[in-house]
């Protein structure tokens, strides 16, 4: 019996201080699912580790440098290669969000059909939080300078090349080769925490001006069936909770002590923690800058083995765990700050949102969902978040591209940025199938 030859490669990319062993779960569910005679699959290897640290850019470089590689070695073994699928978890979805930009540019698109593109936990609109409140610009300052390059484009501070705006703003730009090329795939989808994820909050993973999960146990919320209690429909996320029965001035003090509370940790951190842990963090942080100074300057000297002249183009038109652990705890510590009331003009005008029955292509149903989602805001008011300008414009041009986005409430484990995915065998994990399971159930071959 002859064997087939498959014809679709999937592409899986790890996240800031990551390794393809991070992905073995969605790799062998990918497998399982699909054996070798029906998908090729690839896992980038040349960002491993600290080599994060070196940017968007570089990183996107180097994922587009190994899927062109990995496509001729198909086709020297025969291989015709039709369909390509991109998954990236974390830093890794803006990674090869750039790289799908390349890709396109070169012309890939027109012989390769784009047809899966995936995100789990990716900040899409970088790691800022919120502009108000203290602890909050304290954190936007030091965050920025703890992760070299990648640190400046994922807190919005750095100038890309020769366009006066940060990396993560072209990225978005709906002009650029980025958005363009995003457009081309057939699907395009999300997976963003609603709690405990440390690393990357709801609003940046979901890509929404607002983040109606903020008490959770205030609201009803509403799950894909079959996937309950933990892919949340994303259509209809929340509805009105039977209100308590406390009396007004025993709620008012109950939230205003909830309020001051939720500043302790982050005071308790700063007078405990920092003169120690941070210490520690700080220095590793500042070697880990040098040495990616170093990788970049190579790189851009076509020294690191990559020719990096072919991705120059137009674009408009060891400590790891100790170190993920502290910027995860760091970063953990910030709250969610929003627009005053009758300002959320600021935010522009409402994105669209797409819904399950619309195609990724058309927008013939966005009336009538939008009208639905103004009757379920009349029902539950959730405030605006307080973004940048920047981030505004973002969350505009991808919802334009049309993203189908899917909440995900982790219970059982207060690791939610490693359980969405189950990056390691733990039983408290196991919640991280059901997101795998439900991504693998709306995988197109």
């Amino acid at each position: 019996m002859t064997s087939t030859k498959p014809d679709h490669l999937a592409v899986l990319v790890h996240g800031l201080w990551g390794n393809p062993d991070h992905l073995k779960y969605l790799t062998t569910s990918l497998r399982e699912k699909y054996p070798e005679d029906q998908l090729h699959i690839l896992l980038p290897k040349r960002n491993a580790g600290s080599f994060t640290y070196d940017g968007i850019e570089l990183g996107g470089e180097r994922v587009a440098s190994e899927i062109e590689e990995k496509l001729e070695e198909l086709a020297r073994e025969g291989h015709d290669v039709q369909k390509l699928s991109i998954i990236g978890y974390s830093l890794g979805g803006l990674i090869s969000r750039y790289a799908i930009g390349l890709l396109y540019h070169k012309g890939l698109f027109e012989k390769i059909e784009p047809v899966n593109f995936t995100t789990f936990a990716t900040p899409h609109l970088g790691v800022r939080t919120p502009l108000l409140g203290y602890h909050n610009h304290i954190w936007n300052v030091l965050g920025a300078r703890t992760l070299s390059q990648s640190g400046r484009q994922l807190f919005t501070i750095d100038t890309f090349r020769n366009t006066g705006r940060p990396l993560l703003s072209v990225l978005a730009d709906p002009e650029s080769i980025f958005i363009r090329g995003l457009k081309q795939f057939k699907h395009r989808s999300l997976y963003a925490n609603i709690v405990n994820d440390r690393s990357v909050v709801y609003y940046t993973a979901g890509i929404a001006k607002t983040d109606p999960f903020v008490k959770p146990d205030d609201v009803q919320i509403n799950y894909l069936t079959g996937y309950e209690p933990v892919i949340v429909d994303g259509d209809n996320p929340i509805s009105p909770k039977e209100p308590d029965t406390l009396p007004a001035f025993s709620q008012r003090l109950s939230t205003g002590t909830r309020t001051v509370l939720g500043r302790i940790p982050f005071m308790a951190f700063l007078i405990l923690f920092i003169p120690i842990g941070s210490t520690i963090f700080l220095v590793n942080s500042a070697i880990q800058s040098v040495r990616s100074r170093q990788r970049i300057k190579m790189h851009e000297e076509g020294k690191a083995g990559i020719d990096v002249a072919p991705y120059r183009i137009p674009l408009l038109n060891g400590m790891r765990q100790e170190v993920e652990d502290m910027f995860e705890n760091i970063n953990s510590t910030q709250s969610q700050e929003y627009l005053p009331n009758g300002s959320e003009e600021l935010a522009g005008p409402p994105s669209p949102r797409l819904s399950r029955k619309q195609s990724s292509k058309g927008m013939d149903e966005s009336d009538s969902e939008v009208d639905s989602i103004e009757e379920h805001k009349a029902k539950v008011q959730v405030p605006t978040l307080a973004l940048t300008p920047a981030q505004f414009a973002m969350i505009d041009s991808l919802d334009n591209v049309g993203f189908k986005k899917y909440p995900v409430y982790i219970h059982n484990h207060r690791h939610s940025h490693a359980a969405i995915i189950r990056r390691m065998e733990k039983r408290a994990f196991d919640e991280g199938r059901v997101v795998v399971k439900h991504w693998l159930d709306n995988f197109d071959l």
